[in-house]
Parts: structure tokens; C-alpha cells; sequence
């Protein structure tokens, strides 16, 4: 399954990185791949394991950048 998160308020394309990497590392995350010039985080994780997922990068990306507005799409 895969779902999207996108991230207004990312400033800056190393932050971008150190997220991406973070969520990558999540248990049960197949793929995370982040894209700063559209500030869409994709996500591809087992149904089952989604929104605990999905809950842990949100926490990951208000650790690195306190501003940022995470939409779901």
C-alpha cells in the first residue's frame, strides 16, 4: 500500500534528506522516498502496518522541522 504526505513549510533539502532517511528505516516501510521540490513524502508499507507508520513519520518530521503542516493525501 501507499500513501502520501505532504509537507508544507519544508525549507530546506537537507532536512528533506534526514527525513526520508528516518522513515526509511521505520520497521514495515518497503519504500519512503521524498521529493523537496513538490514536498511529498511517499510512503510504501504493508495495509496492516500503515498508520502506525504513518503516525512515527509525522513524529520523525515535527522532530526535524517543528513548522511544517503534514497533510495526508
Amino acid at each position: 500500500m501507499k500513501k502520501t504526505l505532504l509537507m508544507n513549510g519544508l525549507c530546506c533539502a537537507h532536512c528533506a534528506s534526514k527525513i526520508e532517511k528516518a522513515v526509511a528505516k521505520l520497521e514495515g516501510v518497503e519504500n519512503a522516498s521524498l521529493n523537496f521540490m513538490t514536498t511529498k513524502l511517499s510512503i510504501e508499507a504493508a495495509e496492516d502496518k500503515m498508520e502506525e507508520i504513518l503516525a512515527s513519520a509525522e513524529k520523525i518530521i515535527k522532530k526535524v522541522e517543528r513548522d511544517i503542516d503534514i497533510k495526508r493525501i
